[in-house]
């Protein structure tokens, strides 16, 4: 069997992802907008009013993390508890936030870091820096792809796959890479 016939699809979105972010200003941008664009994905869909009683706010968010995180697992099981531990993170902010500001205040709130993040994402992709347009425009996947590539960086994966005998793209070279550094060869172990 040939590697090209091994790799999964992850390692080519990866190594795909990676070439369209090869500008550190534009890794560092991103370590910062994709968390908080996927975070504010997730409070928006926390205030779509659920109809009925038997369910509470924040329904859609569930369901809505609960296929991504399907995707990142199906991906790599690594990713997919990497992504599972960020998505119960963003779950318990983002019910704080809803209990302590309700509905219209967590809109307003999310929508602003969505517009603001988005923004960033665009400067850092503009000629200033990497020069390319985003990965998604080639192919929506990527929406999802952004928030694994960059998991290590934002999570110290030094600390949490190391301890756990896993390793990822940014954590299998030394010395720490930012963000899935184009230069950081992609993993089979993922």
């Amino acid at each position: 069997m040939t590697a090209a016939s091994t790799e999964r699809p992850i390692d080519r979105w990866f190594a795909h992802y990676s070439g369209d972010h090869r500008n550190p200003v534009n890794q560092r941008i991103h370590v910062v907008a994709v968390p908080l664009i996927l975070w504010s994905v997730v409070g928006l869909l926390w205030c779509i009013p659920v109809v009925g009683s038997w369910f509470r706010p924040g329904l859609w968010a569930a369901l809505a993390m609960f296929a991504a995180w399907m995707f990142y697992y199906r991906a790599s099981r690594a990713i997919g508890f990497g992504m599972l531990a960020t998505f119960v993170a963003m779950a318990w902010l983002t019910r704080w936030l809803h209990d302590s500001y309700g509905t219209p205040g967590l809109a307003r709130l999310a929508l602003g870091v969505f517009v603001l993040a988005w923004i960033a994402q665009f400067i850092g992709h503009g000629k200033r820096y990497e020069g390319k347009r985003p990965s998604f425009f080639t192919d929506l996947k990527y929406l999802l792809v952004g928030p694994a590539w960059c998991w290590p960086s934002w999570q110290e994966a030094r600390l949490v796959l190391g301890g756990l005998g896993l390793r990822s793209p940014a954590v299998a070279v030394s010395p720490p890479l930012k963000c899935g550094d184009a230069n950081t060869p992609v993993s089979p172990s993922w």
